[in-house]
């Protein structure tokens, strides 16, 4: 295989791009979704199908599993994990993770190819810790259930104490634990059509390489194993399913103005565009001046005409639209708790950094409701399942605009059975309960005076 360049260094295997992109993470505070999409895209000319995966496996699966690994780690070493230099110890959980998680490598070669990564002072020593594992017959115990529950918790599924306690304390232990589980599920991705290039039964019938598509529903579809971005760019799918519905929430029509007040990268914005059959304005409005470009060029790939997109803070409505939208939706920046699955890394998020947030949530959904005219719909959702970001949020909003009341929305779900909100207008998706990410949607009326 050629060597090629990745974050500078010379990188000749998979493995070597894995350590590289994951000292960067934990170095440079790189978020690994970016640094594998990087990865991969310089790589392509050098590195295999085979070598691309092995490499995104290790990486997200590292940064997945990292708690449980260091976990691993202390009870096979003498030396603290906090005392070993970061290139060893992000060489020992490459090893182990290799070992314990992935069947199709051989104990002989993730032991030997990962001992070559290390520095020359420190082969013996992760030569020595990845043996003892494999002499241990790669079994190890876990804390205590009944004197250390969280811990075990934090230890089994890899996430910090903090974050389980916080978890815990929001949905429950038993949401909490099935939650945590559902994380390490490899979905297929859901998306959805747009409907105004093709539908759900043509790509249906469609031939794929990479694996056969499954229509959900009219406009969802199940995409097993495909290259997305190439997709994509093909103008058929604009989202995943859990986002979709939000839009189905917000029930946008032909003709009428549409305001999505945190847009970026789009995906609600298409998905509004595509019901109301590119007739009316969807005015898309971001705070973050380089991610409008994106919102552009997705709706030309998309072929859709209808949408404005220029830069504002949700915060600071634009005055001239003030009371001039039939619909709003507010997607407000959240913890991201209801993604982990996608984005393993949110589970180590700072929960005091995740408090902080429903103050900033509840002024931008002030800001987005100033939008809203007499009698149009306003939507709110997250990424999240943390009630405070979630349902109080809504809750403190309607105690402050009584000129808003919750409306009940329902629709179904992929498998026929019928999903409606609760009463007061608001619903949480959890992961483990269905096949889309966790999500929170929460749709409100105003007055018609």
């Amino acid at each position: 295989m050629s060597d090629t360049n990745v974050g500078g260094a010379r990188i000749t295997s998979a493995r070597e791009a894995a350590l590289e992109s994951l000292t960067a993470c934990r170095r440079h505070g790189k978020y690994p979704n970016l640094e594998v999409a990087s990865t991969i895209s310089k790589s392509k000319k050098f590195l295999s199908d085979a070598d691309r995966r092995l490499y995104t496996q290790i990486v997200y699966g590292v940064t997945e599993r990292m708690l449980t690994l260091d976990y691993i780690i202390s009870t096979l070493s003498s030396r603290s994990v906090s005392d070993i230099d970061l290139q060893t110890l992000m060489c020992l959980r490459m090893g182990l993770y290799q070992l314990l998680y992935l069947d199709r490598v051989p104990p002989h070669a993730a032991v030997s190819e990962t001992v070559s990564l290390a520095k020359k002072q420190s082969r013996g020593f992760v030569n020595a810790v990845l043996r003892e594992f494999l002499r241990r017959d790669k079994k190890f115990a876990l804390p205590s259930e009944k004197e250390f529950p969280t811990e075990r918790l934090s230890v089994k599924y890899s996430c910090p104490v903090e974050m389980c306690s916080f978890l815990i304390s929001k949905i429950g232990k038993e949401k909490t634990e099935r939650l945590l589980l559902s994380t390490f599920s490899k979905r297929s991705l859901s998306l959805r059509v747009n409907t105004l290039a093709t539908s759900a039964k043509k790509l249906c019938e469609s031939e794929f390489p990479t694996g056969k598509i499954n229509a959900l529903c009219d406009d969802i579809i199940d995409v097993p194993g495909i290259d997305f971005k190439k997709e994509v760019g093909d103008g058929w799918f604009v989202q995943d399913a859990a986002s979709r519905l939000a839009v189905k929430a917000l029930a946008p029509r032909s003709g009428e103005c549409v305001v999505d007040t945190c847009a970026a990268p789009g995906g609600k914005s298409f998905s509004a565009a595509i019901d109301m059959k590119d007739s009316g304005r969807v005015i898309s409005f971001d705070i973050h001046e380089n991610k409008i470009s994106l919102i552009k060029k997705g709706a030309e790939r998309l072929g859709l005409g209808c949408i404005e997109a220029s830069c504002r803070s949700a915060e600071e409505p634009d005055v001239s639209l003030i009371g001039k939208a039939d619909r709003v939706i507010c997607d407000a920046p959240c913890s991201g708790l209801g993604v982990i699955s996608k984005k393993p890394d949110i589970k180590y998020k700072s929960v005091s950094d995740i408090e902080r947030l429903p103050s900033v949530q509840k002024r931008i959904l002030d800001g987005a409701s100033r939008y809203v005219r007499d009698g149009g719909v306003l939507v709110y959702s997250t990424c999240t399942v943390n009630p405070d970001e979630n349902e109080e949020v809504v809750r403190d909003f309607l105690k402050t605009h009584e000129d808003f009341s919750p409306r009940v929305f329902s629709f179904d779900k992929t498998d026929g059975e019928r999903l409606s909100s609760s009463d007061d207008g608001m619903l949480t998706f959890f992961e483990h309960e269905t096949s889309s990410d966790g999500f929170f949607i929460a749709k409100m009326v105003k007055r018609d005076k």
